[in-house]
């Protein structure tokens, strides 16, 4: 690469430096494929990391826009030149994609790709993405590819700093992951080990209250007043527990930042595609936030586990003092008139207290086959 400007030596420095410098694996995907799109100076860029089931797990673009994406619709499958860089490790450089005789046709919506560069990306014997890069802008002849030897090369090393950076955000990732669980397991025991206590206490005053009651009146009252002491602590070990509980990342970076990363996490690990916007939204008490996330998280549950959803938008936005959350899912919905055991099994009875817990209001609008959207509302201090 001596011979290539020195400019174009900054612009491989810079894409490995952005690449090193993030630890979430969506930010890492994001940054590999616009460092790459921008390098090779193509139209569009992707990513792909596959999953055990013929699918993707991660599907990261860059040079599309968010509307062209959503009426793409669901993720691509592991086919034509997608698995033959997957399944069989090697390069694609290609004048026309649509000519190739293992490609399969893309949905309406999807902009034309003509001239094709794509690489996996590996961890030694490992494949854990594809990346390519179509439409090279520069002027080309006709049926042939914009994308040179040279670009092949850079692309090559680019693809070996971004499986470092994947593999060090995997890392990363399972490393909160086993913290979290750690301290999850900690406070679990500590919890049983403090209550457990407590109601054994609450018993044997309770039984002996019971047997004064007749005899001994007044000791009784006393053994009452004593129980009622200890049900007070006991209240107070649970209410400590629940503090101890809220996330760390609720109050180390905010409710946006913990939503934005939490979804970002199911939008990985479901085909279904998450998204989350946040807007003119100004921080809020604790209680009102905790709150807000867990009726987000119940909702999410609920689209992603029970209603087949294929896409679910979450939003926060600032509704004078306080503030409205909204989930919306194009699952398969239910009658909200006729929830009954089935409002409880979705936990509708949770959010709704939880909602009312902090002074807000929670709506529930859903059509069997047409979706279902929820909205809470919080005051805000």
């Amino acid at each position: 690469m001596s011979h290539r400007p020195r400019s174009g030596l900054a612009a491989v420095s810079s894409a490995l430096l952005a690449m090193s410098r993030h630890l979430e694996m969506r930010d890492v995907l994001k940054t590999i494929v616009a460092s790459a799109r921008e390098l090779l100076d193509a139209q569009y860029a992707a990513l792909g990391v596959p999953d055990d089931h013929g699918g993707f797990a991660q599907f990261v673009v860059d040079g599309v826009s968010d509307a062209q994406w959503k009426a793409i619709g669901p993720l691509p499958r592991q086919h034509g030149v997608l698995a033959a860089m997957l399944h069989e490790a090697r390069p694609e450089r290609l004048a026309d994609v649509r000519k190739d005789p293992r490609f399969e046709g893309w949905p309406d919506a999807h902009p034309d790709l003509v001239d094709f560069l794509g690489l996996p990306i590996r961890d030694g014997d490992e494949t854990i993405g594809a990346l390519f890069l179509a439409n090279k802008n520069c002027p080309k002849p006709e049926g042939s590819c914009g994308f040179t030897q040279e670009d092949e090369e850079l692309l090559a090393l680019l693809a070996q700093h971004a499986a470092i950076a994947f593999t060090n955000a995997r890392l990363y990732e399972r490393s909160r992951e086993l913290t979290i669980a750690e301290e999850r397991s900690r406070l679990a025991h500590e919890l049983h080990d403090a209550v457990s206590q407590k109601l054994f206490s609450l018993r044997l005053t309770a039984q002996a209250a019971t047997a004064l009651v007749d005899r001994d009146p007044a000791r009784a009252k006393g053994e009452l007043h004593q129980v009622a002491a200890l049900a007070a602590e006991a209240a107070d070990e649970l209410r400590a527990a629940v503090v101890e509980l809220r996330p760390a990342a609720l109050d180390e970076d905010g409710l946006i930042a913990t939503l934005r990363t939490q979804i970002q996490v199911l939008d990985r690990a479901h085909t279904a595609r998450v998204t989350f916007t946040g807007a003119g939204y100004r921080a809020l008490p604790a209680a009102q936030e905790e709150a807000v996330l867990r009726v987000a998280q119940e909702a999410l549950h609920n689209a992603l586990r029970h209603a087949d959803a294929e896409c679910v938008d979450v939003s926060v936005e600032r509704r004078g003092p306080g503030a409205v959350l909204r989930i919306s899912d194009d699952g398969t919905g239910f009658d909200p008139a006729a929830v009954g055991r089935a409002g409880r099994h979705l936990g509708l009875v949770s959010m709704r207290d939880r909602a009312s817990g902090v002074g807000g209001t929670l709506t529930v609008e859903s059509v069997p086959g047409k979706g279902t959207t929820i909205e809470l509302e919080v005051p805000g201090g």
